[in-house]
């Protein structure tokens, strides 16, 4: 019985072992399983990591690669600068020759008549006025009033600015429909006609023809003064533009010099003779007829505008006196390129243009100050002005002429500083000393009338206003009065330049029209405080070219049209990024092409996306143009679209 029980529990015994053995097994099999998974799972990632391995070598390799094309870029980059550094300094190395000198005078010539008719008026001014009383007393049996008289010789005055209004608006489409040569080569037509008109006004006994005659001769000096400054900036070489610029002053000054001294008794200024001093304004007009046709055409005009090469090469040998003219034509086709998109650009595309609104303004501006500055009220009544200050008639007379020969002395003082100190520079120098001397004006009419009554204070007086206005004449020929021609000139390329001229050259005469008609006016208003108006925006125009206005001193058309590329300051970009490191780097490190030029974060850049296509992976990319005049990255974010430069 006891054997019995002890087998049955062996055998119960080896049967739990079995059992757990078994349930050993299947636990071992169990983690055997996840094991295998876990193998295979592993496997999987070790595939994907291998892949990855692939991916980020071939991005490294695409990153080397463009690694080395941006070093490629750049030394490309340093190259085109270096020649386009060798290429300035060869263009910055060009003189004055003959033939330049000759095609300079006979163009001037047009500024000459515009200062000697803006002058020729003043001294005069009572022989017309009873020349008109005459006319109506034998027309009409009574006596002209004075009030009427003043009214009729003030509209004599400023009916030559209409003219001129007309004259400078329509003058860009004249330079392009005619070229600058044969635009001036035409006007001198009108400049004939409106001189014999005056000049025959007395025989005629019309003051009418004189009114007429003045608004003809105001159509052909608005014309001259948009052809002109435009002309010669495009025939001057780089480092004499400056200098030949101010030769349109220098010729409105000797014409404001000569209209003066004729006009003195002794001379034209009597009944008899103010009519042949009216009439002289012919003697220039057929002198440019006769001179001008030996001249050449504008290069630019025939490059650029008209696509002549051979022609342009030929007229800047002539200009040159060399046949080495490839600087020439190869920075005139780097104008060409840059302004591809603005070739032929319509006067209501150049007022709409965000890229050409701020130099538009600038050009308005400058003119502004030229005409706001109060030197017409001074040109126009500077003999009423000295004899209110305590003059008398003839020693009146002699302080004007003493205006037109300071004009010209000061600007030919001014010709070697042009280029010297710089357009900016001398403007805001010539605005800040006329705000201060218009000052002085102002306190010697204002001690002259607290102390009248002392005969030795009203001497001293009129000494002080007569120092005060020509110290006030010499700061404008420093500065306003030819920098708003020249840089107005200089601050658009070929395309808008004309359109750019003719708005400026309208507003200049609009101002100038404002200030012959109303200052009549104003002065009886304000009397002793006639320029504080003018002071206040002598004041305003310093402000304004302090802050806003660009030295364009020895620099290209292309590199002040730089300047401007961009009216807010900032550009946007497209440029290609494969993923590899951070998008600043990547962004910081692009290179754009556009017109030709590579633009990197070194340079500041003027590109605008303008086409898109699908590509790869690319970083959007914004400059702006930080104070020191470099570029500097603001802002970036990827994009899967490609947008190039054309």
């Amino acid at each position: 019985m006891s054997m019995n029980l002890s087998a049955k529990l062996d055998e119960l015994q080896r049967g739990d072992r079995q059992l757990e053995t078994t349930v050993a097994l299947c636990e071992i099999r169990t983690q055997l399983q996840e094991l295998t998974k876990s193998v295979e799972s592993c496997q999987s990632e070790v595939s994907e990591v291998k892949r990855d391995m692939v991916a980020i070598k071939q991005e490294l390799d695409t990153v080397q690669q463009v690694k080395e094309e941006i070093e490629e870029l750049r030394e490309y980059v340093d190259r085109l600068e270096e020649h386009t550094q060798r290429r300035k300094l060869r263009l910055l190395e060009q003189g004055l020759t003959f033939f330049l000198s000759y095609a300079i005078l006979a163009a001037v010539l047009g500024m000459l008549q515009f200062g000697y008719n803006t002058g020729v008026i003043n001294a005069p001014s009572k022989n017309i006025a009873n020349f008109m009383k005459d006319v109506y007393k034998k027309r009409y049996g009574i006596d002209l009033h004075d009030g009427t008289v003043n009214s009729l010789f003030s509209i004599a005055v400023s009916i030559f600015a209409i003219g001129g209004m007309l004259g400078g608006f329509s003058g860009g489409m004249i330079a392009n429909r005619f070229g600058r040569k044969g635009g001036l080569l035409l006007n001198n037509i009108l400049g004939i006609s409106g001189a014999s008109l005056m000049g025959f006004t007395k025989i005629s006994h019309c003051y009418e023809l004189l009114i007429f005659g003045r608004f003809i001769i105001g159509v052909n000096c608005g014309l001259n003064t948009s052809l002109v400054p435009m002309y010669i900036s495009e025939i001057a070489p780089l480092n004499l533009r400056g200098g030949l610029g101010t030769v349109n002053q220098l010729a409105v000054t000797v014409g404001l010099l000569i209209s003066q001294v004729l006009g003195i008794e002794q001379i034209l200024g009597t009944d008899e003779g103010w009519p042949i001093l009216l009439g002289l304004a012919i003697c220039p007009a057929i002198l440019q007829l006769l001179l001008l046709p030996a001249c050449p055409e504008s290069p630019r005009y025939l490059l650029i505008t008209r696509q002549w090469e051979e022609e342009a090469r030929r007229a800047l040998r002539r200009l040159r006196a060399s046949n080495q003219v490839e600087e020439d034509i190869e920075e005139m086709r780097a104008e060409e390129r840059a302004q591809q998109a603005e070739a032929s650009i319509s006067m209501r595309e150049l007022l709409c243009s965000p890229t050409l609104r701020a130099p538009l303004l600038i050009g308005v501006v400058m003119q502004l100050s030229q005409q706001l500055s109060g030197i017409n009220a001074v040109f126009y009544y500077s003999t009423s002005l000295f004899t209110s200050s305590g003059l008398t008639e003839e020693s009146a007379k002699f302080a004007t002429m003493g205006i037109g020969a300071v004009m010209v002395g000061m600007t030919l003082v001014s010709l070697p500083l042009m280029d010297r100190t710089g357009r900016r520079t001398l403007h805001l120098y010539g605005l800040g000393g006329m705000f201060i001397f218009s000052i002085f004006i102002t306190i010697s009419f204002l001690i002259k009338e607290f102390f009248g009554y002392v005969q030795e204070m009203i001497d001293w007086m009129s000494y002080l206003s007569v120092v005060s206005t020509l110290s006030f004449v010499v700061f404008f020929a420093v500065g306003p009065g030819s920098i708003p021609w020249l840089i107005t000139a200089e601050l658009f390329s070929q395309g808008p330049r004309p359109s750019a001229m003719a708005i400026a050259v309208l507003v200049n005469w609009m101002a100038n029209f404002v200030v012959g008609i109303g200052f009549p006016s104003m002065k009886a208003l304000l009397e002793n405080y006639t320029f504080l108006p003018f002071s206040a925006f002598l004041a305003i125009f310093w402000i304004f070219t302090y802050k806003k206005v660009p030295e364009t001193k020895n620099k290209t058309f292309e590199e002040i049209l730089a300047l401007f590329r961009n009216t807010n300051g900032s550009v946007r970009a497209v440029v290609g990024w494969g993923g590899g490191g951070t998008p600043p780097a990547a962004a910081s490190a692009a290179a754009v092409s556009c017109h030709g030029q590579r633009l990197t974060m070194g340079d500041p850049c003027a590109c605008a996306p303008s086409r898109a296509a699908q590509g790869r992976r690319q970083l959007l990319v914004s400059w702006t143009q930080a104070p020191n005049g470099r570029a500097r990255l603001y802002h970036y974010h990827t994009t899967n679209v490609l947008n190039q430069c054309d």
